[in-house]
């Protein structure tokens, strides 16, 4: 069983590589040639690798790793390359020009030179260095502030995958109920057109009026248009299971799950909130957002601090590309800015995105308690649901079987064994949109504690 299992993940896995490698994030028609079944685990790994919105958050991880790069590039020293070419006859450019070319000679000191010199061509060459010592705190902040926008992406991805299996586990179940009420549709219809062939035989040799005969007719045009609704249902609910799986909305696909009854293990609500503030992955991306705009504090104050940098340049000059002399400067500069206006406005910025930030937080928190509260208790309420739609099951069952038995024997009317069949066509209905909530419930409670990391819960 494992084995099979495990097989059927491998092709699958395999099939979405050759779709990744042909580009549009589709699965091939292999797929669907295959002839595999596809179960819950199988379309979550499918989902996982080909939903549009996984690709977005890979993105995303890609940016903050990029901008980390780019950041830590600041602690690393610069080097710049340059060639300049000046011409002129400026006294003080002709005078500083030669003395860099070393050409300056005892004839430059006559006055008629120095005054009126004629014009000069100056190439300049040079090669700088520059590391910074002191950057007023603005390389480590911008560092600290891409690492935690990298956790941020994680967290970000961890969100959308759990959204994605949740998806994933709603439209699949809905595939599974929509194609059960199509079969509850389907049995009713047969067992309407069983009745109107029995009662038009009665009616043919006089047993019955034609109104029995009328009333189990209009009964059965109702199951038919029940059943032509379950079956436009289970093509929208194919439509909807694909696209949660990122492939074309007509992709057919063979669903091995069924919706068996099942009983889930729950935690109280409060002990539900508790998981889902310290489980819950948008709540730990605004968290990481607050330490950052902590950091932009940080790096705002860092501007009143001074800026220590070293530098060093070798260069040469000449009056052209391959001649002249070469030199070279090595130092130090120490920068503070005395008044800088702009500085308190990126500090109250600042101190006003850690602010909004800080509240942010709380907002979600808040969400988040509410959230915990509106899935626990509609999960709840399916439960009980789930119960009394089973036993209204039975009881419409045992009901449709007496009033069977007495319209055989003349003691009832028509009008209370279609009324019979229709009541049990409405429980059974119901039971099946009871179930699903009770599934599509627990994975909704998981979610909104985010801790929707697996779906073995519904498949073992």
């Amino acid at each position: 069983m494992k084995g099979d299992l495990l097989r059927k993940r491998m092709l699958a896995l395999s099939l979405v590589g050759v779709s990744v490698l042909t580009g549009g994030g589709r699965l091939s028609p292999a797929w669907a040639q295959s002839g595999e079944g596809l179960t819950l685990p199988l379309a979550v790994e499918i989902a996982l690798r080909t939903n549009p919105l996984v690709r977005a958050a890979a993105s995303g991880r890609e940016l903050a790793a990029a901008q980390l790069h780019e950041a830590r590039a600041g602690r690393l020293p610069l080097l710049q390359f340059s060639e300049t070419f000046m011409t002129g006859n400026n006294p003080v450019f002709v005078f500083g020009s030669l003395l860099e070319q070393g050409r300056f000679g005892p004839q430059h000191f006559d006055p008629r030179f120095l005054n009126a010199p004629p014009s000069i061509n100056n190439f300049r060459t040079a090669v700088t260095l520059r590391l910074p010592l002191f950057d007023q705190l603005q390389t480590d902040t911008r560092i600290r502030q891409a690492q935690l926008a990298q956790e941020q992406a994680e967290r970000q991805r961890d969100w959308v995958e759990q959204q994605i299996r949740f998806e994933v586990i709603r439209a699949y179940y809905g595939v599974l109920v929509a194609q059960a009420r199509k079969e509850v549709a389907d049995e009713a219809v047969k067992t309407a057109e069983a009745d109107v062939k029995r009662i038009r035989d009665l009616f043919e040799t006089g047993l019955v009026v034609q109104s029995d005969l009328l009333a189990a007719e209009v009964q059965l045009a109702e199951f038919h248009q029940q059943q032509i609704q379950a079956a436009g249902e289970v093509v929208v609910a194919r439509a909807a299971l694909n696209t949660a799986l990122g492939l074309a909305v007509d992709t057919p696909h063979k669903l091995e799950g069924q919706l068996l009854e099942r009983a889930f293990d729950m935690e109280s609500q409060d002990e539900l909130i508790r998981l889902a503030l310290l489980h819950r992955p948008d709540y730990a991306r605004v968290r990481l957002a607050l330490r950052s705009s902590e950091q932009g504090v940080r790096r705002a104050l860092g501007e009143f601090l001074p800026r220590l940098d070293v530098f060093a340049t070798f260069g040469g000059s000449g009056r052209g590309l391959m001649s002249g002399s070469a030199d070279y400067t090595v130092g130090a500069s120490l920068t503070v800015n005395i008044f800088d206006w702009s500085r308190n406005a990126r500090l109250k910025q600042a101190r006003a995105a850690e602010t909004r930030a800080a509240a942010e937080q709380d907002h979600l928190a808040d969400q988040i308690r509410f959230e915990v509260i509106r899935a626990y208790q509609h999960y709840v309420s399916a439960q009980d649901r789930l119960r009394v739609a089973a036993r209204a099951v039975a009881q419409a069952e045992e009901t449709l079987r007496i009033v069977q038995d007495r319209y055989q024997e003349g003691l009832t009317t028509i009008t209370e064994m279609l009324r019979a069949e229709t009541a049990l066509l409405r429980a059974r209905l119901n039971l099946l949109a009871a179930r699903y909530d009770y599934y599509v419930g627990y994975a909704q409670v998981l979610l909104a504690s985010g801790r929707l990391t697996d779906v073995q819960p519904f498949v073992s």
